[in-house]
């Protein structure tokens, strides 16, 4: 059985659609099946495993407000799976007020898909409103990418508060599966600062692999490619291979 892993942290730019699309990848050409359910309205995650999501002919958005079987919305692609958004999302959370059991509407939806899959990734909104609640009711795991820059532990402190919320009264099985560093400059005292500042906050669960600043990381995803594919023995793509490899021993 699949675990599902929620990539989650309401702070934008932090490297959240970068590190689902590229762990995806990296798993993938490691032999695992994987996909990524793509659950954020801007879609850059379909986009970044080279999906049109103008032509997509359904999307999670229909799976959770229409009752379309996920696995009907699926799209295969040679970089893993996924499940993919669309704009229609962005309107989602005032739809799911109105249907039965909102808060598990995505988790119904990947049960349907777990038996078919070694990890599904689950990467959230920027915030944390319904999605990233269906995210996390749906999740066993979250995996929570953080900068290493000034104000990177901001917001943290209301992501473990909604984390111990959604345990309490959701999904009591949710845990931290994993802290990714990201946005590394080896440059800076202050980069060692926050990431020492991290390990202390977590012990024991954030990943030795860190992702440094890397201009391909940027680049990539205007090509519709994983870096792992768009610039193989860039420092970005080597990261994120060594990360998928931490993962694989975890999972």
């Amino acid at each position: 059985m699949g675990k599902i892993i929620a990539v989650v942290n309401q702070k934008g730019g932090v490297g959240k659609t970068t590190t689902a699309v590229n762990l995806t990848a990296a798993l993938t050409e490691l032999g695992k099946k994987v996909l990524l359910c793509d659950f954020d309205p801007q879609a850059n995650g379909t986009s970044g495993l080279g999906v049109d999501k103008r032509r997509v002919k359904h999307s999670v958005y229909d799976v959770i407000i229409n009752d379309t079987p996920a696995a009907d919305a699926v799209v295969q692609t040679k970089f893993g799976d996924v499940l993919p958004s669309s704009a229609d999302l962005a309107g989602a959370a005032v739809e799911l007020i109105t249907v039965p059991e909102p808060n598990y509407r995505l988790k119904y939806a990947l049960e349907t898909l777990r038996n078919q899959y070694d990890v599904i990734f689950i990467d959230c909104p920027p915030s944390l409103e319904l999605l990233t609640v269906n995210a996390l009711a749906a999740a066993d795991g979250i995996l929570v990418p953080v900068q290493c820059e000034y104000y990177a532990l901001e917001g943290l402190a209301d992501l473990m508060n909604t984390l111990r919320l959604v345990k309490k009264r959701i999904n009591p099985t949710l845990e931290i599966f994993g802290v990714a560093l990201t946005m590394f400059d080896g440059r800076t005292n202050f980069s060692t600062q926050v990431a020492q500042e991290v390990r202390k906050h977590f012990p024991g669960k954030v990943f030795a692999t860190v992702v440094p600043r890397n201009i391909r990381l940027a680049e990539a995803p205007s090509h519709g490619l994983p870096v792992t594919v768009y610039d193989r023995s860039s420092r970005g793509s080597q990261a994120y291979k060594a990360m998928a490899l931490e993962i694989q021993k975890r999972l």
